[in-house]
């Protein structure tokens, strides 16, 4: 064994019962700091609280609580900052950390880890994590809801056709269409605001499994976190991932709105439709066809939903069959959550500005909206309430589009006496019903 092998060895949490040091194919396979070091700045906020505890409950000496604390503070001061490196050839971020307080704060440091496990250290690391998260994208949808309600109120009383089954259905306001995705997006805040209370209850305390015989005080950490409660039972503590998993569904819903909104922005930025154009500095080009102007933002962001669902399933697919209590197949939910986070936090970023640079083409909406007879149901309604019943109004004004559309004509190029042929009932406040064009 060389000299670094044995400093590596040092460094692991773990090792005791071991003859021989980790293949180095194997110790590789199973480590995951490439990707945990994200909880950098989490560990370091569980591990003071949860060292508080320990000196306050006399299981260290407080001199030595109050040498590891300065040193994590220390450490955290430096994640902040940008400037702490990780040590890849550590095993995990909590070995990592664990490498630097010993560095600070010498043989004390060593005693940090009393009465915890990586179980339940890496279950209040991602809770941590998640709390912080679920704001920010709560935040963040906030900010897409404003961004459309402004491109709404900015083209308020705009008339759009509204469709079904992607066919001009009725005439709607511009508002009223763009707050049916506000609506969406106002439900997804709901749900995290929802979630955020089950993944508000404290992991830490339940050690590997089956808690500690040490006098812990998993309320004062609890306190001391933010979190309403510790967890109640320690195996479902360090085995589940409900939390991760919820917000990764959460996150799907999310994205599957932001994929039917960039789809409509796509199709209305077509030339066939020709609702809105997107700004130049939104918009990619084509390296072959000069005129092309591409919506390649929506494109992607349609795309991303993918990744979402991907993550869900991945998760789900990694839970299904582990039996009590921790499995390190549960190590690989980070890289699903780390993925859908970054995705959904990406595309709503650029979704808020987005918005603020798209131009309304409300004369090819106008357009649009000539002899698409979307305003049918107002001449069915309209029948109804001159007396005649539904299913005979629907049939009348039915014939009434099929005349129109022979004779290459909208509504409100029809006569009083071109309705009357259709029905006595027709007045000319039958123009007023229609006006809403």
């Amino acid at each position: 064994m060389t000299r670094k092998d044995g400093e590596n060895a040092k460094m692991k949490l773990w090792g005791g019962r071991f003859k021989i040091k980790a293949d180095e194919m194997a110790a590789k396979f199973t480590a995951s700091i490439s990707f945990d070091n994200r909880l950098s700045k989490y560990d370091c906020i569980g591990s003071i609280a949860h060292v508080k505890m320990l000196g306050k409950q006399k299981i260290i000496p407080s001199k030595d609580a109050a040498k590891i604390i300065v040193a994590l503070k220390k450490i955290l001061t430096k994640i902040k900052a940008g400037k702490f490196k990780i040590d890849l050839t550590c095993e995990d971020i909590h070995t990592n950390i664990e490498k630097e307080v010993i560095k600070y704060a010498g043989e004390a440091g060593k005693k940090m880890h009393t009465a915890r496990s990586r179980n339940d250290q890496i279950a209040l690391d991602e809770k941590l994590y998640l709390k912080a998260e679920i704001i920010g994208v709560i935040s963040q949808l906030q900010k897409v809801i404003i961004s459309l309600d402004k491109w709404g109120a900015l083209h308020k009383g705009v008339v759009i056709p509204g469709f079904t089954h992607m066919q001009h259905a009725q005439p709607v306001k511009f508002e009223e269409y763009i707050g049916a995705y506000t609506e969406m997006l106002g439900r997804d805040i709901w749900r995290l605001t929802d979630a955020y209370k089950r993944v508000n209850i404290m992991p830490l305390g339940a050690c590997a499994l089956a808690g500690s015989s040490f006098p812990i005080d998993r309320k004062f950490v609890a306190k001391q976190l933010g979190f309403t409660m510790p967890t109640k039972n320690t195996i479902d503590s360090v085995s589940d991932r409900d939390h991760v998993i919820e917000f990764i569904s959460d996150c799907a819903i999310i994205s599957m709105h932001l994929s039917r909104i960039s789809e409509e922005m796509v199709l209305w930025s077509t030339k066939e439709f020709a609702y809105v154009e997107i700004s130049d500095a939104f918009t990619t080009g084509s390296s072959i066809m000069p005129q092309k102007k591409n919506p390649d933002i929506f494109e992607m962001i349609r795309g991303r939903t993918g990744r979402t669902y991907g993550g869900l399933v991945g998760i789900l697919t990694i839970m299904k069959g582990l039996p009590l209590a921790y499995n390190s197949d549960m190590q690989e939910d980070k890289l699903h959550l780390f993925s859908v986070v970054d995705s959904v936090k990406e595309s709503l970023s650029i979704l808020e500005v987005l918005f603020n640079n798209i131009t309304l083409k409300t004369g090819n909406i106008k357009k649009a909206l000539i002899k698409d007879y979307s305003d049918a149901v107002e001449v069915a309604n309209y029948l109804v309430k001159k007396g005649m019943n539904f299913k005979d109004a629907h049939t009348t004004t039915g014939k009434l589009v099929l005349f129109c559309e022979k004779q290459d004509k909208d509504f409100s190029d029809l006569s009083l006496q071109d309705f009357k042929v259709f029905s006595k009932l027709f007045e000319k406040d039958i123009f007023k019903a229609l006006k809403v064009k």
